[in-house]
């Protein structure tokens, strides 16, 4: 995408579920095309920080490949984007849509049963492939041989990968986003983790990611999707939806992926050659 992306001031992450209802009071909302805002001029996107390539902030602001996304929505409806920073597990239940501290949700977001039960998904972006990363030399190539091992596997807590292991009889130790759990493979709390792919390679470029390498790119079949206020705001999702597949059509969803992702791959939606969800 060309041209430069308009100032997100990013807001402190609110702790509890009561300062987020709190902070939505009073709002200021307006209707556009149909499309209900919870902020006049703007487009209002929840965010967990960081979490590249997908949103990270930089100089100031708030960028990424899910940042980009919605920019394109925003000026479908004539406002520029507002990125508002909320604790994850928020973003994934529905909590931050319903206390209205956005209109919509980022951030590589797996398609769920679960999640779909609280809230409406856009059609699929992004198709989801997992990142197991161990230290260099460590002699692990896969989830099996972390569990033949006994050794001690980490991922970040309330996401899809989390759940996928979980769902394979692994008892993994939590952490609040990707850096931290880089950080506890990189002092010995954990043998290895599981991350989103895209994120795992982006946080592993040198310097900061010496050491440790991505040895399995476990395939869980998810895609990825922006969150609404469950059946309060089908406009919005039309307009997603509509903007997705023009993005595909026209070019700029691959000049995106390719900026912030990486080679786009023959098949399917994520890049496979460096062998991600929430």
């Amino acid at each position: 995408m060309s041209g430069a992306s308009p100032r997100r001031p990013v807001l402190g992450a609110v702790l509890a579920a009561l300062a987020l209802a709190a902070a939505a009071c009073g709002g200021d909302g307006a209707t556009v095309q149909g499309v209900k805002l919870v902020g006049k001029g703007r487009l209002t996107s929840c965010a967990h920080l960081p979490h590249p390539p997908f949103q990270t902030e930089r100089g100031g602001r708030v960028v990424g490949f899910d940042v980009e996304m919605l920019d394109l929505v925003a000026r479908r409806l004539g406002v520029t984007q507002r990125v508002v920073e909320v604790p994850f597990a928020t973003m994934t239940n529905g909590e931050a849509l319903e206390a209205r501290r956005c209109d919509v949700v980022m951030g590589a977001i797996a398609i769920t049963p679960e999640r779909t039960a609280s809230m409406d998904a856009s059609k699929p972006y992004f198709d989801a492939t997992l990142a197991l990363v161990a230290r260099k030399g460590g002699g692990i190539g896969s989830l099996e041989e972390v569990a033949s091992g006994g050794l001690r596997l980490g991922a970040q807590s309330s996401t899809a990968g989390e759940q996928y292991v979980k769902d394979r009889d692994f008892d993994p130790r939590s952490y609040d986003d990707p850096q931290a759990a880089l950080n506890g493979l990189r002092a010995g709390k954990v043998d290895a983790v599981v991350l989103d792919y895209p994120v795992a390679r982006n946080l592993l470029r040198p310097p900061a990611g010496s050491g440790m390498e991505i040895v399995a790119t476990p395939r869980t079949g998810e895609r990825y999707g922006f969150w609404v206020r469950k059946n309060r705001n089908r406009a919005l999702v039309r307009l997603i939806d509509q903007v997705i597949d023009q993005a595909r059509a026209d070019g700029t969803y691959e000049r995106m992926y390719r900026k912030w992702i990486g080679p786009v791959p023959k098949t399917g939606g994520d890049d496979r050659s460096g062998g991600a969800s929430r």
